[in-house]
């Protein structure tokens, strides 16, 4: 793959510097009277800058340690500045912490592992690879991992960005799948890559490696299961007591066990969010939350405490109100049948969590099918699902575990909340614009998401390719108060890991 060469660190930095010094006022602290446009402009500004700055400090800071190696002892760098590795060096100029230090490494090292032919750095190893001990150069390095490299040094992402991603998606496991083509996995974590890089701005950094990691589970499901086994050998418990005789606990979840966890302290916490379509009953439950003057952790904490005292099969009512928690499982139905001569289930590939999207091995989810069942999502032959029309004014059971399957959370832009914290949005008013009730005219909302639509009068549209019957969905702002024009619209993502899967 060849592409074109961006503008260099100091440029960028020198372009950035530029603008700030012809946006910031007299007083450069003094923002408060800047306006909003104008504040914003100088984030962004500011923004580019730092990630300048930042990988310049990745390539100086792999240079130093580099420059510090072992092998070279008293001769290496550090040791001459009497630091005793090149981290520690590089700690004391430039006041980072030991993690960021060696993140700064990784993604300075990797970069001079794909430097064109020519360019200062030519012929360095790939860092972190297996190629490293072969001494792959430029044109041994993946087109997916390329790309990642040039939306680096190009600034469309920051370092946090990068190392989401890389260390999310990790490396194509081509010899766990003899198989497939040598070249698919490849190709399938350039789409991947593609893909993050597009939606880089919708996602906090958090919800961005939790992305990575999504895509390749999608891509990986025999590595699904060798994560889920090892995360399981690492569970733990550990408690102690400090000097003042506080107690501590330290628990390291396996997977089914957390996910268990999540949705105990889900159906704890929902009270807060407040009802919206209710009967009286839920109203005086609402005022009791809202007079309760516990923090989020404690009421956690008491949560778990009424768990561990009434035992796995607590009465709801006893210990999480009026919502029976319950962990909620996404399978394809062509990887469900029956075994052959048995009355139970097996299961081929892996299903995810509808919150969130974690992925969960085969074995887990028969499991879930002999405790729980399992209720049908039918889908139709363009990929969407069932529709109800105007006879029903809310979606049905139905219908809305269809939405979440597709959307996978909140699908306003930056907002990472979970399936289980969402309300469902008509996106044509059922009253005002004789919305139907149709899962493809409704999407998964947060509260705070929906409240905000409302509220501030936002609006979602759907647009249906007519080639390949697919829906994209659209967020437009509301009318600018001022002058009345309308911003840009911007596109919902969504958080399922269906948008993964490779034809």
């Amino acid at each position: 793959m060849k592409s074109s060469a961006p503008a260099s660190p100091a440029m960028r930095l020198t372009d950035a510097a530029t603008r700030l010094a012809e946006r910031l006022p007299a007083a450069p602290l003094e923002l408060a009277a800047l306006g909003d446009e104008d504040l914003l402009a100088v984030l962004a500004d500011a923004t580019d800058a730092r990630k300048a700055l930042e990988l310049i400090v990745a390539r100086a800071s792999a240079e130093v340690s580099r420059r510090s190696a072992r092998d070279l002892g008293y001769e290496g760098l550090a040791q001459r500045k009497g630091a005793r590795t090149g981290t520690a060096l590089v700690q004391q100029i430039t006041g980072l912490g030991r993690s960021d230090v060696a993140r700064a490494v990784e993604a300075g090292t990797e970069l001079s592992g794909a430097e064109p032919s020519g360019a200062a750095g030519s012929g360095t190893p790939v860092c972190g690879t297996e190629e490293a001990a072969h001494g792959a150069t430029r044109a041994d390095v993946p087109e997916w991992h390329e790309l990642l490299c040039d939306a680096l040094s190009g600034g469309g992402i920051s370092q946090a960005q990068f190392h989401a991603i890389r260390t999310g998606l990790g490396e194509p496991p081509v010899d766990r799948y003899p198989d497939l083509a040598p070249d698919f996995l490849p190709q399938a974590w350039t789409r991947a890559v593609r893909l993050l890089l597009e939606e880089v701005s919708a996602f906090p950094v958090e919800e961005l490696r939790q992305q990575a990691r999504i895509a390749r589970d999608r891509l990986d499901p025999v590595g699904v299961t060798l994560r889920f086994e090892e995360r399981f050998a690492a569970r733990s418990f550990r408690r102690w007591i400090d000097e003042s005789g506080q107690r501590h606990a330290h628990i390291l979840f396996d997977d089914d066990a957390g996910a268990w966890v999540d949705a105990l302290l889900q159906a704890a916490l929902r009270p807060r969010r407040g009802p919206r379509f209710v009967g009286s009953d839920a109203v005086d439950k609402a005022r009791a939350a809202e007079s309760d003057d516990r923090t989020n952790e404690q009421l956690q904490y008491d949560t778990i405490m009424a768990v561990l005292r009434t035992g796995a099969h607590a009465d709801p009512e006893q210990a999480f109100g009026d919502r029976q928690p319950g962990v909620r499982i996404v399978v394809e139905a062509a990887a469900i049948a029956a075994a052959s001569g048995r009355a139970e289930m097996q299961v081929a590939g892996v299903g995810h969590l509808e919150d969130g999207g974690h992925a969960v091995p085969g074995g887990v989810i028969e499991a879930r099918l002999c405790d729980a069942g399992a209720v049908a999502v039918m889908w139709g032959s363009d990929g969407r699902p069932l529709d109800v029309g105007r006879e029903l004014r809310l979606f049905t059971r139905r219908q809305r575990i269809a939405i979440a399957a597709r959307d996978g959370g909140c699908v306003w832009p930056s907002c990472s909340a979970p399936v289980s914290q969402c309300e469902y949005h008509h996106i044509d008013h059922w009253w005002e614009d004789h919305g139907r009730t149709d899962v493809d005219d409704g999407v998964a909302l947060c509260r705070n998401c929906h409240l905000r639509l409302h509220n501030q009068r936002w609006r979602i549209s759907r647009e249906r390719d007519a080639a390949t019957g697919a829906d994209t969905y659209w967020l437009h702002p509301p009318p600018d108060p001022l002058t009345g024009e309308l911003g840009e619209r911007v596109g919902l993502t969504s958080k399922s890991p269906r948008r993964f899967a490779i034809a």
